[in-house]
């Protein structure tokens, strides 16, 4: 079974930027893969996917800040966020899209938005 681990996380304010990476022990490339976040007191959501040949789809909520990609030789996917508002928050996941019956999850990335 493929892992996932995220990175790049962090605080940083409002309007600023943050990038994350979703880095897979295997072969990603025959999957559609999504970002998934966690708001405090919130269940996870979708907010970005990426098909196998790179179309991509947004939640409404970021629609036109943030852009999903991959990188097939590096079984890698980038989560590329700007102008971060404070509902942001939370921590960011990778998996495929859609989910598997019992997924596994990696250990997620903290992302806080915050002046």
């Amino acid at each position: 079974q493929v892992r996932l681990v995220e990175s790049g996380g962090g605080l940083v304010q409002p309007g600023g930027s943050l990038r994350l990476s979703c880095a897979a022990s295997g072969s990603i490339s025959i999957n559609a893969m999504g970002w998934y976040r966690q708001a405090p007191g919130k269940q996870r959501s979708l907010v970005a996917r990426i098909g196998t040949i790179g179309n991509s789809n947004y939640a409404d909520s970021v629609q036109g800040r943030f852009t999903i990609s991959r990188d097939n030789r590096k079984n890698t996917v980038y989560l590329q966020m700007s102008s971060l508002k404070p509902e942001d928050t939370g921590v960011y996941y990778c998996n495929t899209f859609p989910l598997s019956i019992r997924p596994t999850w990696g250990p997620g990335a903290q992302v806080t938005v915050s002046s």
